[in-house]
């Protein structure tokens, strides 16, 4: 067996948390073992990412959910799932979607460099707001009217990054958005612990959610967590897993993609042709 010392490393002591760029959080007995009994076997992927999918929203009080190759991936089918829903001919185009609706809107005190998972998908991000308290200007920070403000006919959905200062408020930005018809995505990331936001995030009315499936969950650093609305996470896992060469030749477990939206995305994909 290789150890770090074989390969020239000295290890170290990690005095600060599961953080990704330390290797996140060790993983307990019970995991390596799953992981070392199922690296041994075969299953097809999308039975896999169905039975998975149903304990994930089990856990999480959402509709569906979908094991993700980490946080970032996460955030980037989220996005191609807002941006496209079942529309084949939208799917085969991204990351180019100038012809149709591709703007999230977010508060330009949350930007930050994990936001280009977004922009990875094709998204492009109208910023709003201030926040005058960081910038010493004065005490104001961003307010939800100015999202509503911004929603235009190129308006996809929102952005929200998620801390426990994040303002405004998850609720009033998801009333905003919602009260057009707009789509909530948020990273959630570094968010666990504390335990219950596991749910509680989503049971704020966020339509997905992003978590990272080391850290605090203490899973392989490498996966994560999408989790959120059932036609959402469908478009997601349509755009992510290997669907054969042929469409109409895959079966997915209803429990992952409805046939009707399969059958959906096959109709697109035979008028386009």
């Amino acid at each position: 067996m290789t150890s770090y010392q074989d390969l020239g490393l000295t290890p170290i002591i990690n005095a600060t948390g599961a953080v990704t760029r330390l290797g996140g959080a060790p993983m307990p007995p019970a995991v390596l073992e799953a992981f070392c009994e199922g690296a041994g076997q075969w299953v097809p992927l999308e039975q896999l990412q169905a039975a998975a999918g149903k304990r994930i929203a089990e856990l999480t009080g959402t509709e569906a959910g979908l094991v993700t190759a980490g946080s970032a991936a996460s955030l980037t089918l989220g996005t191609a799932a807002i941006l496209c829903g079942f529309d084949l001919g939208r799917i085969e185009r991204l990351p180019h979607c100038d012809d149709f609706p591709c703007e999230f809107v977010i508060a330009r005190e949350q930007r930050s460099g994990y936001d280009h998972a977004v922009r990875a998908a094709g998204a492009r991000f109208v910023e709003v707001g201030f926040n005058e308290i960081v910038s010493n200007a004065g005490v104001r920070r961003t307010e939800a009217w100015e999202y509503e403000a911004a929603f235009t006919e190129n308006t996809a959905g929102v952005f929200y990054g998620y801390g426990h200062d994040s303002q405004p408020p998850l609720p009033e930005v998801i009333e905003r958005a919602h009260r057009h018809g707009l789509p909530v995505l948020v990273d959630a990331a570094g968010e666990l612990p504390p335990k219950r936001n596991l749910s509680e995030i989503a049971a704020l009315g966020a339509d997905l959610v992003g978590f990272s499936g080391g850290k605090a969950i203490r899973g392989p650093q490498s996966t994560g967590i999408l989790c959120g609305r059932r036609d959402l996470v469908a478009s997601a896992a349509i755009q992510m897993l290997d669907m054969d060469d042929h469409l109409n030749l895959w079966d997915p477990p209803p429990e992952l993609v409805d046939r009707e939206n399969s059958t959906a995305c096959l109709a697109t994909a035979s008028a386009a042709s």
